[in-house]
């Protein structure tokens, strides 16, 4: 076939590039030159084969998501009790096929790494629109009067697209990371603008510690915004034993 004879000429191509430098003394070392030449071919196939853009990828990406946000909710309705444990089990499922699907593309393993926790301060202007639509359109579903989210026929499809949008942006983790500590902090008492302040000052504080370690970015400001998550249980426990611990004016009045 056309892409058999392809891979065939990449392959000896790679020969003339590097493969007839060396000269093996004998049989056993033939790997020098066939296993360069196997890998080049490897990455041009790569390269030609699996790259179908990113218009491409971006609508697989979000076609899947829509599936599973549509397998997820079928599971919740179906089994109610059972529901977290089961979306569980999709989210493990789907990591799993995503990792089975990691070894067909010869930079799998780098795409991989870029999608858990992306590096933030590569993101291109397209990127940064691409972020913002999304949190216009959550804003006005979810605005003040309309609660439009709160409804699951609403809340699962559009959460797929955002989420399909935003993880090749920010990273997987970076994205639940922000889903969960605001809403933590919402829960221990915080109105709406003190939470989305609390987790603005903790992604600063991710930034700076990856300027000073030189480390990524994506994973820093995760680890800051999942640490202010948890500051906010125990601010909320705080808060609820100072409540239930009588003052001293009601010790002092109580009977002897």
């Amino acid at each position: 076939s056309r892409r058999m004879n392809d891979g065939l000429v990449a392959h000896e191509t790679a020969h003339q590039w590097f493969g007839n430098s060396a000269t093996e003394a004998d049989w056993h070392h033939l790997w020098l030159s066939e296993g360069f030449a196997t890998y080049a071919a490897a990455l041009w196939a790569g390269a030609h084969w699996h790259d179908a853009g990113p218009w491409a990828a971006q609508g697989a990406a979000m076609a899947g998501a829509l599936g599973c946000a549509g397998l997820v909710s079928w599971l919740a309705r179906r089994w109610q009790a059972q529901r977290e444990a089961l979306i569980g089990l999709v989210y493990v499922a789907g990591a799993c096929l995503a990792i089975l699907g990691v070894r067909l593309d010869p930079h799998g393993s780098e795409k991989m790494a870029s999608l858990l926790a992306a590096d933030i301060l590569w993101a291109g202007p397209r990127q940064v629109l691409t972020l913002a639509a999304c949190a216009l359109i959550v804003w006005l579903l979810a605005g003040p009067g309309r609660q439009l989210l709160a409804r699951d026929r609403w809340f699962y499809p559009v959460f797929a697209v955002v989420a399909s949008l935003a993880v090749p942006v920010l990273g997987l983790l970076l994205v639940f990371a922000c889903l969960i500590a605001p809403a933590l902090w919402l829960r221990a008492g915080r109105r709406l603008p003190g939470a989305t302040a609390i987790a603005l000052v903790t992604a600063g504080i991710g930034l700076a510690a990856s300027w000073f370690f030189d480390a990524p970015s994506g994973a820093c400001v995760s680890l800051a915004i999942a640490a202010g998550g948890v500051l906010s249980v125990a601010v909320a426990g705080s808060r609820t034993e100072a409540q239930a611990s009588p003052g001293p004016d009601a010790q002092a009045s109580r009977p002897s």
